[in-house]
């Protein structure tokens, strides 16, 4: 009965959206760009493979990941001076240009025979530099486009775009590689990114605009009151693209949301080396080729996509016990790479790993959102997101060192047990901190582990 009326309900959380006509002309644009980077998972790793010197296929991939998401982090931090005012409209499109046209050049010099590796690299890293600035124009643009009621609803929308892209696209690169040269897949990509960027030019934030900004000057003349500095010189509000410092020094002051992103940055850092040594797995202990790699990534997102779907159930138990759990249990699904495990095998702990990962994310975002003041929120997300781009890409770029000595079992069974026991750790931690102030009278039960605090 339950699930009869929330089909039903679906229909009209959504159908307000697609009566706005700039959202409706946008939406199918960013799927298909998340569509293209999800099949460039696939492709960027087996063309640098394919490209790679002799004995150093394992150098070349770590450096070809890492420079798909690190330069992210840069931009981030390096041109907020001059972007931090720019339109979100003006931000998409900007990255999705230069998107267009780095990656655009990835066939291209395939084609001619000019595809050195160093080149591979530098264009990838050129395509990502405003990357952190696209996405965050993303949102934004959809904040300013809809009305705050229908706000969320597209956020589902297009957070379910970026994990169907994690199910389709590897898949889809994986059979499209066995036709033609994965460098074409890139080209797609790049195509797609320029699609994008036409239709953004073309898109108004208009409707609901007025609303928006409207409800964000009463939230300021709210918070104002609370928090002076919530606002810049000028009384203007001040944005997480404007103040990143600030979200770190307010992140120093919440010890829990500081735990929360430090374990979340070890967690991602931790995968990567991970993400560099599944590729050579499938090459080199397996002996398989692009569609091996496409279905470890397809499994992986449908597991992903079922686990995000339960995080609602998940909302009964404390959140800390739950996100340990989390962490350990992907730790532990990568640890029969390492014992020689069949393909068949690893496939089924991939396709737990993306189930056990999925609503991590998720409760992630529910306790910073609950845990922040309003006018501060937009600050401190942006502050997580500038310190989380370099998770990844670091342990990327570590993953190639660690292959040449280790090898792809080898990494992805060290990268499980050191996951397990970032978990141990957190959990040692989190009972020491919870056990000090349970000991002071006079202190609340919202820092103890059954709080408002330890609940999403």
């Amino acid at each position: 009965m339950t699930s009869v009326r929330t089909t039903r309900l679906l229909p009209q959380t959504y159908r307000p959206l697609f009566a706005h006509a700039g959202f409706k002309r946008l939406l199918p644009a960013l799927a298909a760009s998340d569509l293209g980077d999800g099949m460039s998972v696939v492709a960027v790793a087996w063309l640098a493979i394919e490209i790679a010197p002799p004995g150093h296929s394992g150098l070349l991939l770590g450096a070809a990941l890492a420079a798909y998401g690190l330069p992210g982090a840069l931009g981030a931090l390096l041109f907020g001076r001059w972007l931090r005012r720019l339109p979100p409209a003006r931000l998409l499109a900007a990255d999705s240009r230069i998107r267009a046209v780095l990656l655009g050049c990835v066939p291209l010099a395939w084609a001619a025979g000019m595809l050195h590796p160093v080149l591979y690299v530098a264009l990838l890293a050129g395509s990502s530099v405003l990357h952190a600035w696209g996405n965050a124009g993303r949102y934004s643009l959809v904040a300013q486009m809809l009305p705050a009621q229908q706000r969320l609803a597209a956020n589902a929308l297009l957070s379910s775009s970026v994990s169907a892209s994690i199910v389709i696209g590897p898949a889809l690169a994986g059979f499209l590689a066995m036709v033609v040269s994965p460098a074409w897949l890139i080209g797609l990509d790049a195509l797609s990114f320029a699609v994008l960027a036409v239709l953004v030019g073309r898109v108004r934030a208009t409707d609901g605009k007025a609303e928006a900004e409207a409800g964000t000057e009463a939230e300021a003349g709210t918070d104002a009151g609370t928090d002076g500095e919530a606002k810049g010189a000028e009384g203007a509000p001040q944005t997480g693209a404007d103040r990143p410092s600030a979200g770190l020094q307010l992140l120093r002051r919440q010890p829990e949301l500081l735990g929360v992103l430090a374990l979340t940055w070890f967690f991602n850092f931790l995968y990567g080396p991970a993400e560099v040594a599944l590729p050579l797995h499938v090459t080199d202990d397996l002996h398989a080729g692009a569609g091996l790699l496409g279905l470890y990534w397809a499994l992986f997102g449908a597991g992903a996509v079922l686990g995000g779907l339960a995080v609602g159930t998940l909302r009964r138990f404390p959140l800390w016990p739950v996100t340990l759990g989390i962490v350990a249990g992907w730790g532990l699904a990568l640890v029969p790479f390492g014992l020689g495990a069949s393909a068949p095998v690893t496939l089924a702990c991939f396709t737990l790993g993306g189930l056990i990962y999925g609503p991590f994310t998720a409760l992630s975002y529910t306790l910073f959102q609950e845990r922040t003041p309003a006018a501060w929120l937009t600050t401190v997300l942006a502050a997580r997101s500038a310190a989380l781009l370099t998770a990844g890409p670091v342990g990327t770029a570590l993953g190639g060192p660690l292959i040449a000595l280790m090898g792809p079992r080898g990494v992805l069974a060290a990268s499980g047990i050191a996951t397990v026991a970032l978990a141990a750790v957190g959990a040692a931690v989190r009972i020491r901190s919870t056990r000090r102030p349970a000991s002071r009278p006079g202190r609340g039960t919202g820092s103890g582990p059954r709080g408002a605090a330890a609940r999403p």
